[in-house]
C-alpha cells in the first residue's frame, strides 16, 4: 500500500450496513421527507435521525422497524420514555394502519407476543428485563433522555446494544455544545469508538478531566463525519421538498421578574453589610430561592391563567411542593405526578393533548419529551427557571412545533435574585439557535453524506514550506514525505516526542499521525517513517524518543477500572523491528496529584474505598536507540560525541551518574525545618531533602500529614514527591518550562503536548557535539531545533501544523540572531579585511 492510499483509508465515513428497499414499498401515508429519511436509514443500517420537533420521528421509526421486520424477520424493538407510548400506539394504528404494538416489561412477555414491533421503556432495558440482542432491529426514541440516568449508567446502557445488527437513534436537535452527546450516539451505532472520536475531534484541558472543546480547525470535518451517519433535518426543504404545513408560527417570550421575599441582612467577610442579596448563581442558592418563592410564583401563574380564561395552558413546574401550591392557586388545573398510576397518567396526558382539558400541570421530567400538545394549546407557563437548558427547550417544543397554527406565547417566571440563571438560559438558547442553523447548512451542503467523502479527501496533503536561517532549517510538511528526500547518514542526533498513538491530534489533516483509529494503525503509519529515520541517521548516532504510557478507562475497555497501555514497550518493539539498537530508557517523573486532576483515576477517596483497583502515576520515558556504527568491534560511532576531561571532570561525572546532590546550606535540614517552609518553596526543598537523606516512608507520611493539618498540602499538585538517586530517573524536569509559556504570553495557539526544554537540553548535551545537526521530525513549536541553535548546534525540524510552524520559526529566528550576533571583534576583523 502506498502512503497516499494509507492516508485515504483514514477517512471516516459511516459504512453502509443496511438493506436497499424499493421506495414503492414504503407506507404511502408518509410525507416525502419522511419517506426519504426512512430509506436513508434502512440503507445505512445504523443511523441517527435528528429531526426537528414535529417532523414525524414517531412514524419514521415505526416504518423503519416495519420494513426491517418484513425483510429480515424476527421482532423489532422501540425503546422510549413511558410518557410517549400513547403517541406511538396512536400513530401505528390511526396513521400507518399497523397492528397496535404492545408494551412489554419482560422477555417472557416479548416471547409470548407475535407482534412484529415491541415497545418498552428505558428502565426495562437498563435493569436487564429486556435483552436488545433478541431483536432484529432496535430504535431509541428521545435518546437524549438517557442523560438523566447519569454518565456511568449511560455508558453501561450503550454496551447492552453492542452487536445488534440494525440500530436507529432518534432525538430532536441536540443541546448547544453537547458534542459529547453526539459522540455517544456514534458509539451506540458502532460508527466509531467513543474514546477514539473524543481524541479525534476534541482538545483536552490538561488541568481538568472531561473539559473538552472542539478543535477549531476540525469543526467542519466533525460535522461532515456526523452527516455521514446522522440526518440533521430542520425542515422538509432541507431535502428538497415543500415546507407547506411545516412553517413555525411567531413565538412571544414574556419574562416575569418577581420580587424575592425579605431575608435577614447579609455581611461580607470583612463585616460590611451588603446593600442587596447576591444573585442565585450556584445550584444550592438556586434551590433555596425556588423553595422560598413557591407561593409568590404560584400566585403569578394563577394571575396569568385568569387573564385568558378561554385559552389552554400547560404549566411546567419541578418540585412536588410547587405542584401542590399550583393546585391550591388554580383548582381547575389537572395535574400528574410520578407516583400516579400509569394508566391514569396516560389518560390525563391524552385528554390535554386532544383538547378535553384546558389547564394541565406537569413536570419537565414527566412530559418534557415526546408529548405533542400543539393541536389545542399555544400557551405555556414556566413556574421557574434553572440551569437545565435541554429540559427547558424540550418543554418549549411541546407546543412550539410544526403543525402549530397559532402564535405561541411562553411566560417565564423568575425571581429578582435569579438574573444570572436567566442570562445563562438565554445564552444557551442563542447557542441552540446557532447550532440549528449550522445543522441546516450541513445537510444543504452535503445532502445525505454522498458529497462528504470527496470533501474530506481534499484535506490530505500539505503544501511544503521551507524557512532557512544561518543555524536552522524549518519545514512545514508531512515528515514522511519530507524525510524520504533527506540524504543518507546526514543527521547527527534525532530528539523527538512522537505522537502518543491516537491520544492527541495536532492538526486537522489526515497526514497527522495522531489521526488514527488505534495503535495498530498508528504504528502502521510509523512504518513509513521509522526506516527513513534509521537511513538518515549517521552510523553510531542516537535517536532519543520521548513517549508516555496511556491510561485506558474502564468504561471504554469494559473492565470497570483504569488500566495502562504499555505504549513505551510497543515503541521499543517497533524501533527494534526497523533495525535500531535499543540501549536504555530514562524515566521522567511526573506529578501524580496533577495527573489525578486530569484523569480522576488515582483519587484518594477511591483508594480508601478499595485499594486493589488503585495503580500508580504515569511517568514519561526517553527511549534511547542507536544506529549501529560501521565498525562493530568496539561500538564507537563513526563520528564520536567526545568531551574533554578538563571540561567534564571525573567529579562531575560521578555526581551526574548517581544524581546525589548535597545541599549548599550550612547544615542538612530535617522534617521539622520543612514544616516551616512556604508551600511555594516546598517542592524544590523536599526533593533535595529526599536525595540527601536515607529515605523513611513513615517520616515522609508524617510530613505530608503535618502539612495537610495546616492546610498546606495542595490538592492540585504534589509538593513532597520523593527525589531520585538514579541517573536514569529524572525528577527535576520543570514541566512548565516549555515554549507554551511564550505562546501563552503572546496569546498564540498552545501546543497540546509540549516537550520540556530541560529534557531537550540534557539530551543534546549528552549525545551531540557542537556544530552537529540535530533534527526533530515532529517539531511542534520547534523546541528541539531552538535549543540546538542556542547550544551551538544546527537545528532542523519538520512540522505539519502551519500555526505551530509559523510560531516555531519565530523562536528559531530569535535564537539564530542571538547566537550569530556580530561582536566588536567581528566588526574590527571585517574593517581590517576591507
Amino acid at each position: 500500500m502506498t502512503y497516499k492510499e494509507f492516508l485515504e483509508n483514514k477517512i471516516d465515513i459511516a459504512p453502509l450496513a443496511g438493506i436497499d428497499v424499493d421506495p414503492s414499498e414504503i407506507n404511502p401515508v408518509l410525507k416525502p421527507h419522511q419517506r426519504t429519511s426512512v430509506l436513508w436509514a434502512l440503507r445505512g443500517g445504523r443511523r441517527g435521525i435528528f429531526a426537528r420537533f414535529g417532523l414525524g420521528k414517531t412514524a419514521m421509526q415505526l416504518e423503519w422497524c416495519n420494513q426491517l421486520q418484513k425483510h429480515e424477520g424476527g421482532q423489532t424493538l422501540i425503546v422510549m420514555p413511558l410518557n410517549v407510548m400513547p403517541e406511538f400506539r396512536a400513530d401505528a394504528v390511526n396513521l400507518l394502519g399497523m397492528q397496535e404494538p404492545p408494551y412489554c416489561r419482560t422477555m417472557a412477555e416479548v416471547k409470548a407476543s407475535d407482534a412484529p414491533i415491541i415497545l418498552t421503556n428505558y428502565e426495562r432495558v437498563r435493569d436487564g428485563d429486556i435483552d436488545p440482542h433478541y431483536f432484529t432491529a432496535v430504535s431509541l426514541d428521545e435518546a437524549a433522555t438517557l442523560r438523566s440516568f447519569g454518565s456511568k449508567t449511560y455508558q453501561e446502557f450503550m454496551l447492552k446494544f453492542k452487536g445488534v445488527r440494525y440500530k436507529l437513534t432518534n432525538t430532536a436537535t441536540p443541546s448547544p455544545n453537547r458534542y459529547k452527546e453526539l459522540i455517544h450516539y456514534a458509539g451506540f451505532l458502532e460508527v466509531m469508538d467513543t474514546g477514539q472520536a473524543l481524541t479525534r475531534f476534541f482538545k483536552r484541558d490538561s488541568t481538568k478531566a472531561n473539559n473538552l472543546t472542539l478543535y477549531p480547525g476540525r469543526e467542519k470535518e466533525f460535522w461532515i463525519w456526523c452527516a455521514s451517519w446522522g440526518l440533521f433535518l430542520q425542515k422538509p426543504s432541507d431535502l428538497g421538498f415543500s415546507d407547506a404545513g411545516y412553517r413555525l408560527p411567531p413565538m412571544n417570550i414574556r419574562y416575569h421578574k418577581l420580587p424575592s421575599i425579605e431575608r435577614p441582612d447579609e455581611f461580607d467577610p470583612d463585616g460590611q453589610m451588603k446593600l442587596g442579596h447576591d444573585a442565585a448563581m450556584g445550584l444550592t442558592d438556586a434551590a433555596r430561592e425556588k423553595r422560598d418563592s413557591i407561593e409568590i410564583r404560584a400566585a403569578e401563574c394563577a394571575a396569568i391563567v385568569n387573564e385568558s380564561p378561554d385559552e389552554h395552558f400547560v404549566i411546567w413546574h419541578d418540585l412536588e411542593d410547587e405542584r401542590k401550591a399550583l393546585k391550591k392557586a388554580i383548582p381547575d388545573m389537572v395535574d400528574i405526578y410520578g407516583s400516579m398510576e400509569l394508566e391514569t397518567r396516560e389518560k390525563r396526558v391524552m385528554d390535554f393533548a386532544q383538547g378535553r382539558t384546558r389547564l394541565f400541570g406537569t413536570k419537565k421530567s414527566l412530559s418534557g419529551s415526546g408529548c405533542n400538545f400543539q393541536r389545542f394549546c399555544h400557551r405555556a407557563i414556566f413556574m421557574g427557571i434553572d440551569y437545565e437548558f435541554n429540559d427547558f427547550i424540550q418543554a418549549v417544543h411541546r407546543i412550539y412545533r410544526f403543525l402549530q397554527d397559532k402564535p405561541v406565547i411562553i411566560d417565564i417566571l423568575y425571581m429578582d435574585t435569579e438574573s444570572e440563571i436567566l442570562l445563562a438560559l438565554q445564552r444557551k438558547w442563542h447557542q441552540y439557535d446557532e447550532l440549528s442553523r449550522k445543522m441546516e447548512e450541513i445537510i444543504k451542503e452535503y445532502g445525505l453524506g454522498s458529497l462528504a467523502l470527496e470533501s474530506l479527501k481534499r484535506t490530505i496533503g500539505c503544501e511544503r514550506v521551507e524557512i532557512t536561517g544561518k543555524s536552522y532549517t524549518a519545514i512545514n510538511n508531512d515528515c514522511v514525505e519530507e524525510i524520504k528526500n533527506w540524504p543518507t547518514d546526514s543527521i547527527d542526533l534525532y530528539v523527538t516526542s512522537i505522537p502518543f498513538g491516537n491520544h492527541y491530534e495536532y492538526s486537522p489533516s489526515y497526514n497527522d499521525f495522531g489521526h488514527n483509529p488505534d495503535d495498530n494503525a498508528f504504528f502502521e503509519q510509523m512504518d513509513y517513517l521509522t526506516p527513513e529515520l534509521l537511513r538518515t541517521l549517521k552510523p553510531g548516532r542516537v535517536a532519543a524518543i520521548h513517549v508516555k504510557d496511556r491510561v485506558q478507562f474502564g468504561n471504554v475497555t469494559g473492565m470497570g477500572m483504569p488500566t495502562i497501555e504499555p505504549f513505551h514497550a510497543d515503541c521499543i518493539s517497533h524501533f527494534i523491528k526497523h533495525g535500531f539498537a535499543y540501549f536504555g530508557m530514562i524515566t521522567v517523573v511526573t506529578d501524580v496529584v496533577r495527573e489525578n486532576n486530569q484523569t480522576y483515576r488515582l483519587g484518594w477517596t477511591e483508594q480508601c474505598k478499595d485499594g486493589t483497583k488503585m495503580g500508580v502515576g504515569c511517568p514519561e520515558y526517553i527511549l534511547l536507540f542507536r544506529k549501529l556504527p560501521t565498525d562493530h568491534s568496539k561500538g564507537y560511532a563513526d563520528v564520536r560525541v567526545t568531551k574533554s576531561k578538563e571540561e567534564y571532570t571525573r567529579a562531575q561525572w560521578q555526581l551526574d551518574a548517581h544524581a546525589f546532590w548535597r545541599s549548599s546550606g550550612d547544615r542538612p535540614f530535617g522534617r521539622e525545618d520543612l514544616e516551616k517552609v512556604p508551600t511555594s518553596k516546598l517542592q524544590i526543598l523536599y526533593r533535595k531533602f529526599s536525595r540527601e537523606n536515607v529515605y523513611s516512608y513513615d517520616e515522609h507520611v508524617k510530613l505530608a500529614e503535618s502539612l495537610d493539618k495546616d492546610g498546606r498540602l495542595p490538592s492540585t499538585f504534589m509538593v513532597v514527591a520523593p527525589g531520585s538517586w538514579d541517573m536514569t530517573v529524572w525528577d527535576d524536569i520543570n514541566r512548565m518550562k516549555t515554549l507554551n509559556t511564550s505562546q501563552s504570553q503572546r496569546r498564540q495557539q498552545m501546543h497540546v503536548c509540549p516537550l520540556q526544554i530541560d529534557i531537550v537540553e540534557r539530551l543534546i548535551n549528552r549525545y551531540s557535539n557542537p556544530g552537529d545537526l540535530v533534527a526533530d521530525p515532529f517539531a511542534g513549536l520547534f523546541t528541539v531545533p531552538y535549543e540546538a541553535v542556542k547550544m551551538g548546534r544546527v537545528g532542523k525540524g519538520v512540522e505539519l501544523n502551519p500555526d505551530y510552524f509559523r510560531d516555531g520559526v519565530g523562536y528559531l529566528e530569535a535564537a539564530d540572531a542571538q547566537q550569530n550576533a556580530p561582536t566588536l571583534f567581528d566588526l574590527l576583523e571585517s574593517m581590517e579585511g576591507a
